[in-house]
């Protein structure tokens, strides 16, 4: 008797489409997170490097970036085939376990498209945004895909050889981001005036209705990638809320002790430090460790904010000191916090699971780190040397929402407050005449 054609699960499939739609606005969400912590001359451009990041992966994604992220193995568990080239053979009724395929492609793509527009935040106020619309794809297929198959596709040797666990995407989103970015702000070298002007956000409450969405958004990312409506999305689901307040609250008990104050951009970087660390452990640790991951997060992130100045490397919006380092404290406690109810079998240290599970994170964090930093500096460093990576010192100086999109965030009426305006840079229609 023949088998019976793989369905999809009605539930499954519903759940998946609103954490799709959940991680999506997460990319909207970080542009205003994102926006809100850069100086008024540049935060369209900010805005628009996390934009236009959805339409530059979308479409990589569907030409061959899911086949060689989820496609069968083609390289000794390295990359995917290109049998699903341009979502060929995939159709309504293609099933991915209890889901449809197309449905789960989509949800996978909305990862890749927020980890490339968490990239942006490193080089803020001076990256050209010619050279990033070239860097996001040309990144997207030789960072991000690789790793996305290593740790989630069909034969991926994080996954199924090494065996050390990322439920939600520590690895391939949070270490991935961090490193890449890390890489950049080192070719674009700092901001001018960096270490010696003021360079604080301009407007907290984007940044607080940015990671508002961010944490909403969140919910899809972890507890969706159970793939379905059950238990362990539930689980995740709790242990994502659950990180995120002790994320906040670690962050702002060393705020209050280091500096005599909590303040709000305090509340919102610890909030998404402990969503940060959370990501890789919500499908593997119980809500106890979901408590201790998050607040360990957002305390040592709190400090590691602070190594760009004593390293001289300029990461404009700290990808590397929330991103890299909460991803990196997320997917390492997986070794100390992992309970077999969670994972169906790994245990970690403090659960009788000795040291091995800890080896086997903390060798998937130094590759995958090393990775992503090593093919970004060279990416990098070929776009510098073809067509330029950074903005030219008057773009930076006068602010790349005028001097690159010709336009500004809040001047109405007279641009740059009464500052002469060049007719080369603000188009006819926008031209004014200044009143007496």
């Amino acid at each position: 008797m023949p088998l019976a054609a793989a369905t999809a699960d009605t539930g499954d499939t519903a759940w998946l489409l609103a954490a799709t739609a959940l991680v999506l606005l997460m990319t909207p969400g970080l542009a205003l997170f994102y926006g809100g912590m850069v100086r008024t001359k540049s935060v369209l451009n900010m805005l628009m490097m996390s934009f236009v990041s959805i339409a530059l992966v979308t479409v990589v994604w569907l030409a061959a970036g899911y086949s060689l992220a989820f496609g069968e193995d083609a390289a000794g568990g390295l990359i995917g085939g290109l049998d699903h080239a341009g979502m060929s053979g995939l159709g309504p009724d293609s099933v991915q376990g209890t889901v449809p395929t197309l449905l789960f492609a989509t949800f996978q793509l909305t990862f890749a498209i927020v980890t490339a527009a968490l990239v942006s935040g490193a080089v803020a106020d001076r990256a050209k945004f010619g050279a990033w619309l070239v860097f996001v794809p040309v990144w997207a297929l030789l960072v991000y895909v690789p790793v996305a198959h290593w740790v989630w596709g069909p034969g991926g040797w994080i996954l199924e050889r090494l065996g050390a666990l990322d439920f939600a995407g520590g690895l391939p989103v949070e270490i991935v981001s961090g490193a890449s970015g890390l890489a950049l702000c080192l070719v674009l070298g700092p901001r001018m005036g960096f270490k010696k002007d003021a360079m604080r956000p301009h407007n907290l409450p984007m940044v607080m209705l940015g990671a508002g969405l961010l944490w909403f958004g969140w919910f899809g990312f972890n507890a969706g990638s159970a793939l379905g409506a059950n238990g362990l999305a539930a689980a995740a689901f709790l242990n994502t809320l659950a990180a995120g307040c002790t994320g906040l609250l670690g962050w702002l008990f060393v705020e209050q002790k280091r500096d005599g104050h909590p303040t709000t951009l305090g509340a919102a970087s610890g909030a998404v430090a402990g969503l940060v660390a959370i990501t890789p452990s919500c499908g593997s640790v119980s809500l106890l460790g979901a408590l201790v991951v998050g607040l360990a997060a957002g305390v040592v992130c709190s400090y590691a904010v602070s190594w760009k100045f004593k390293l001289n490397y300029d990461d404009s919006l700290d990808v590397v000191g929330v991103h890299l380092v909460g991803g990196v404290v997320g997917t390492l406690l997986i070794g100390v916090f992992a309970v077999e109810s969670m994972t169906g079998g790994a245990e970690g240290l403090l659960y009788g699971g000795g040291l091995g599970q800890l080896g086997k994170q903390l060798v998937a964090v130094v590759v995958v780190a090393v990775y992503a930093f090593g093919v970004t500096y060279g990416i990098a460093r070929l776009i510098d040397a073809t067509m330029g990576l950074r903005a030219s010192e008057e773009q930076e100086q006068t602010g790349l929402d005028l001097t690159v999109h010709a336009e500004t965030a809040y001047d109405h009426g007279v641009l740059g407050h009464g500052a002469p305006v060049s007719s080369s840079v603000v188009p006819h229609a926008q031209k004014v005449t200044p009143q007496a």
